[in-house]
């Protein structure tokens, strides 16, 4: 119940929904049992021999079917006069239940549509919480995670927990008040005949309650395996060059296959227990009816019951199973919901593991260097740093180099808190990283990386990521010094092109000297570049390399490089391995040591040759 409260305190402010809920149920609730109640009057109208009884008077008000019998009557004669025959009175109840049938469905209506709005914001809501809490997680969340099964939560779990929020309302008000309503006619017309109804009706519920109570656990698993099921899809479709380079459609189709064939297994289980409950609440109804003609049939012919009120008792019994249907209906909707509910909670609970300090201060300006004392960090229980101590002064371009895997990339994601040491520090200006906000930190860097992240919009809007007040000859400058200006110009709607689902309607030197616009755009003090130009051919990464030259001009950068070619200038260069820094000095300077980087730059020129 802990997880059902939670996920319903997103419909709040619930009494604004309630309250006219409630109000709109009630009348649908009695206007709808009213109609059944005109079935009596009508048939008697119809086949009672005999003098009509004229009611001169209005009636005093009383719980029974003769105080109804006699205000008819009443309205009838005030309508009509002592002089009226069958027809008139068949008109007068044609026209009550029509009006009574329109305020019926019109408070059902404005019920549903309460309730409904209801669903919409608290599944707004949702999705806001939700995706807001997944974008405040630290990168290390994401490592463990799948893409598709986070995306199946925000969309698939929540659209599932809306139905439950919505059908939770016709639980606690609609159905119950339906219920009531026709039980308290049911009393009225005969209490005799209501008292095995009575009996009978608990234990339909209970026989109900018992097909649905097990959907729970499956529910979770189906939501979990739909979670694996979009994560396959995204997998698929964002690696497709390298599925069908491979011919591994085949092999990429039955892993689908059989996550479609769990889920769709999952789901008949489920849907199988969700159809059973309503035909049988019907049968169930049905045989009770039969039960009903026998006893209602008896108190006739005993003269404490007529037809009209036999029929009218009928009609409103068979309706009395509906409610009930819906009632074991919305638990099973409601238990699919808590199902799906967990999976988002576990998300929303999830612990942003590098939080900003409660008194973290601002950095304003940058001022001297950036240090790494002693920084240690272990992935798991593997550690991939071990003991980096070193300095860039402002204005100096530090390079890292080294075997892959050395944990060049792990350091450089130190700057901008992706992770925090395990042990050490990083500072700037002297003061520990954890003692600044993310956010001040991060607006005075900007990141080009090899893998090039560029978005679904236009060539302007993924340049304005690095400066949103940018004025458009801002960007266009920024796009000139990247290098980027005349391909842009040159596309079919320039600046206001569309450039895909990562930019895939770009070569890879373009998408890279877009990346590079958007860090010149944002102007940062440090500059992180990670292997900016290892996947470009010779022509691209000479322009990448024109446009990465202009944009270092006085700023400290720290750089790290596959092609060493492109970090001859640094002023100062680490040769990283197995997490250690085996040698550090200008390119010179290590070149004439003769170590590992000396054979790094022999190899790289065998290669050339």
């Amino acid at each position: 119940m802990k997880t059902f409260w939670r996920l319903f305190s997103f419909a709040k402010p619930i009494e604004k929904y309630a309250i006219p809920y409630f109000i709109y149920t009630l009348l649908y609730s009695v206007f709808n049992a009213f109609n059944f109640v005109l079935i009596a009057p009508i048939i008697n109208s119809l086949f009672t021999e005999g003098e009509r009884v004229v009611v001169r008077t209005m009636p005093s008000p009383e719980m029974s079917s003769n105080f109804l019998n006699e205000f008819i009557n009443y309205a009838i004669y005030c309508l009509y006069g002592e002089s009226y025959d069958t027809m008139d009175v068949l008109i007068f109840l044609a026209g009550v239940i029509v009006l009574s049938a329109f305020l019926s469905n019109l408070f059902r209506f404005l019920g549903q549509w309460t309730v409904e709005k209801m669903g919409i914001n608290t599944l707004q809501k949702l999705r806001d919480t939700i995706f807001h809490n997944v974008t405040q997680l630290h990168v290390g969340f994401f490592s463990n995670e799948h893409k598709g099964d986070i995306i199946s939560r925000i969309t698939a779990d929540v659209q599932v927990i809306r139905f439950a929020v919505v059908r939770t309302l016709h639980v606690v008000f609609r159905e119950p008040l339906l219920i009531l309503t026709y039980v308290y006619v049911m009393i009225t017309l005969s209490w005799e005949l209501s008292i095995f109804c009575i009996i009978y009706l608990p234990l339909v519920a209970l026989i109900m309650g018992t097909i649905v109570k097990r959907l729970r656990r499956p529910a979770k698993n189906a939501q979990e395996v739909f979670g694996s099921m979009t994560s396959a899809i995204d997998e698929t479709l964002s690696g497709v060059k390298v599925v069908k380079a491979y011919n591994a459609e085949e092999f990429f189709d039955n892993r689908f296959k059989a996550l479609d064939a769990k889920y769709s297994s999952l789901y008949k289980w489920i849907a199988k227990r969700q159809q059973l409950a309503s035909p049988m609440s019907e049968f169930l109804g049905i045989a009770a009816v039969g039960g009903v003609v026998i006893a209602g049939g008896y108190l006739i012919t005993r003269g404490s019951f007529n037809v009209g009120e036999f029929l009218a008792y009928v009609g409103i019994f068979s309706q009395i199973t509906r409610p009930i249907r819906s009632f074991t209906d919305a638990f099973a909707n409601i238990n699919q919901g808590i199902a799906a509910g967990e999976r988002v909670l576990e998300i929303m609970d999830s612990v942003n593991e590098i939080p900003d300090k409660k008194d973290a201060r601002t950095l304003e300006h940058f001022e001297e260097s950036i240090e790494f004392r002693n920084v240690h960090f272990s992935y798991d229980s593997r550690e991939v740093i071990n003991g980096v101590s070193f300095t860039i002064p402002k204005g100096k371009t530090v390079a890292l180099v080294g075997p892959s895997g050395g944990g060049k990339t792990t350091i450089s994601d130190m700057i901008p808190r992706f992770y925090d040491p395990a042990s050490g520090s990083v500072l700037i200006d002297g003061v520990d990283l954890r003692d600044y906000t993310k956010s001040s930190l991060r607006n005075h860097m900007g990141i080009v990386s090899q893998d090039t992240v560029l978005f679904n919009d236009t060539v302007e809007n993924n340049i304005r990521l690095g400066n949103p007040s940018a004025t458009m000859e801002q960007i266009i400058q920024a796009a000139k010094i990247a290098n980027a200006h005349d391909f842009i110009i040159e596309m079919e709607e320039g600046y206001n092109t569309n450039i895909g689902d990562r930019g895939m309607k770009l070569s890879g030197g373009q998408r890279q000297r877009l990346s590079i616009a958007r860090a010149v755009l944002k102007n940062p003090d440090i500059l992180i570049l990670d292997e900016a130009t290892s996947a470009l051919d010779t022509e691209s990464e000479k322009l990448v390399q024109q446009a990465l030259g202009s944009l270092l001009v006085g700023r400290t950068s720290l750089v790290i490089a596959h092609r060493l070619s492109t970090i001859i200038n640094a002023d100062l260069i680490l040769v990283i391995k197995d997490g250690e820094i085996v040698e550090r000095g200008t390119h010179n300077e290590l070149q004439a040591l003769g170590g590992v980087y000396a054979k790094l730059i022999e190899m790289q020129q065998l290669e050339k040759k």
